[in-house]
Order: C-alpha cells, then structure tokens, then sequence
C-alpha cells in the first residue's frame, strides 16, 4: 500500500515513520509512506500556505489554491487513491474502517492546519473525511500518524502473524483479555494457571471471559454494539452477578 501525506509540517512524521512496526513494513516494501510539503505549492511571494477567514474571526484558514495544486501533483502519481482530509466532521475512525481503508492500493491524506481549510478545497479534491475522534488537535499531523499506525496494521505482513490484528481490542467489538509475560511469579503475583497448563481450548474460554470481563468493567458501552452469542451474554450474567455480590 502507498500512502502519501499532504502536510505543511513534513518533519513531524520522521520519527514516526522510522521506527518500529512502521519502519520495518517499509523496509520490507509492504508499506510506502510519503510527506509531500504543501508549502512549495503556493503561488503566494512567500510561500504561504494561510490567510485570514473571510467574515472576520479568530485565527487563520489554510488556502484553497496550494492544497489543490499539491493535490493535484499526488493524485497524478497515484490516479486510483482515496482522497482523506482528516477533519472533525468525518466518520469516527474505527477498527472496521480500518480494516477497509486497508483494502485500499492508495490513500491520500490531507492534513489540515490553523482554524481549518478553505472549503472549496475540500469540495474540490476530498473523496471523504475521518475523525480520530471527538476532541481538538493543534493540526491534521497527528491524526494523520494514527490513522497510518491503525490501516497499516492490517496489511499482509506487517505484523508477522495474520491472527494479531484480529485479536486485539476492539477487533470483535470488545476490549481485549489481560496479557502476561516472565516472571511467572512478580513478588507474589501470579500469572493464572490456566495460561501455563498448554490446554487452548481453556485459554480460549478464560480470555473470552477476561475480555467480557473487562469490557464490562471498563467500557460497557461497546457491549450494545459487540457480536455477542448465547454463551456470551450467559457469561455477561454472571459476571454482573459477580460484580453485584461484590459491592
């Protein structure tokens, strides 16, 4: 998959880009991601990228022209890709639009900056827009990383076992089990038996348990929406009997 990020900010994705999982799928050619600077776009003297809103206000609205023009040259490259701005008025990103935006060969993402971007360039050049989710950041960047972080996780390989993403919170609608590691015993903790006795149809029970478990404790909301069995919710029963006795 091909990535190319529109930004104004180019230098804040180094970091991010080449390290870890992210840095590795791109060593290994499973992942391209590239920054394009919008800035070297403006027909402006100076380069710049904002002016101030029409009709008065706080702050400063990013132009219509550089941005079109910058979209422009990276829909060139990549004729077939998806056009994203990431902004607050998109669908909220979620593991299952993750898992689509995956099945994608291209994506473009703008990031916004300043107070927003001129309206006519996202009426213009923007397939459709995600939220990260419902709070404000300083600019598009940093929604940008996750949204690369999240998708990237999806592609053939880049986690090195096709079970990993699916595991994990949210996967199913539910918050995932509790994990543990060496030492078995941390001064008196223990790690719970069952994990220990190499009988995978108990560890498939005890985590489906612990992840209902948790998500009960920590995020009952996701419950209403979770695909839930029988065995589930007789489960969710007695857990919010345990839960009753208790307090």
């Amino acid at each position: 998959m091909t990535i190319e990020i529109l930004t104004i900010f180019p230098e804040m994705f180094d970091s991010v880009l080449s390290a870890s999982i992210l840095g590795r799928a791109r060593e290994q050619g499973l992942l391209d991601v590239r920054c394009t600077d919008i800035r070297p776009f403006s027909a402006a003297k100076h380069k710049n990228t904002d002016d101030y809103p029409f009709g008065g206000g706080a702050g400063m609205v990013m132009m219509a022209q550089p941005i079109l023009d910058a979209m422009a040259a990276a829909s060139a490259r990549l004729p077939d890709a998806r056009r994203i701005y990431l902004g607050p008025r998109g669908r909220k990103l979620t593991t299952e639009v993750a898992r689509e935006l995956s099945k994608e060969d291209s994506l473009i993402l703008l990031c916004g900056h300043y107070e927003g971007v001129d309206q006519r360039a996202l009426d213009a050049c923007i397939d459709e827009e995600i939220s990260i989710g419902d709070y404000i950041l300083t600019g598009g960047e940093l929604a940008a990383m996750v949204l690369t972080d999240c998708v990237a996780r999806f592609i053939p390989g880049v986690l090195g076992s096709a079970e990993s993403p699916e595991e994990e919170s949210f996967s199913d609608g539910l918050l995932e089990y509790p994990q543990y590691t060496r030492p078995r015993d941390l001064d008196g903790s223990l790690v719970p038996e069952v994990l220990l006795n190499g009988d995978h149809a108990k560890i498939r029970a005890w985590r489906r348990r612990e992840s209902l478990r948790a998500t009960l404790r920590f995020r009952p909301d996701l419950l209403e929406t979770a695909e839930l069995t029988k065995e589930d919710r007789k489960i969710l029963k007695e857990l919010e009997n345990e839960c009753s006795s208790e307090s």
